[in-house]
């Protein structure tokens, strides 16, 4: 994929509105803004424990302590006029069935694009670079929060 988020300033482009529009101009959405909407379905995806490489979620924890979470770790995103391709990196939560968040994630993802950003989907790719395991020290993070 050409424009990855994270990296320089994101390329900025343009939707034409369609015949049917009632008043005549331009839409214009940024790649960061179509990478945060797939980021966003993707995350909310049963099984997905987090989104991004090893490096990106060291950043992402990073950016969690300082309040700033990026909603679009681990997408890169490919915008045309009229069409989108995403590319999504996965950790997976243990014992889930890897092809079914891959699937639920694709079709969140592609139905995100279509509803929200209202663009033709060329491809959604899932990569799932890792799998999450519960320990016991988890769920002594997770009591110590709530006490």
């Amino acid at each position: 994929m050409a424009n990855v988020t994270g990296g320089s300033q994101p390329q900025v482009q343009a939707v034409v509105a369609g015949e049917d529009a009632l008043a005549s101009g331009r839409t214009t959405i940024e790649d960061g803004v179509v990478a945060k909407i797939a980021g966003i379905a993707a995350r909310e995806v049963e099984g997905v424990h987090a989104l991004g490489g090893g490096a990106a979620r060291m950043m992402g924890a990073i950016r969690d302590a300082l309040n700033t979470t990026d909603l679009a770790q681990g997408i890169s995103v490919e915008v045309g006029e009229t069409q989108v391709a995403v590319d999504v990196t996965v950790v997976a939560e243990y014992p889930v069935s890897l092809q079914k968040v891959a699937a639920d994630v694709r079709s969140a993802v592609h139905r995100a694009m279509s509803d929200l950003v209202g663009m033709e989907v060329v491809e959604v790719n899932v990569t799932i670079n890792d799998v999450h395991i519960p320990t016991e020290d988890d769920a002594e993070q997770q009591d110590a929060r709530v006490q």
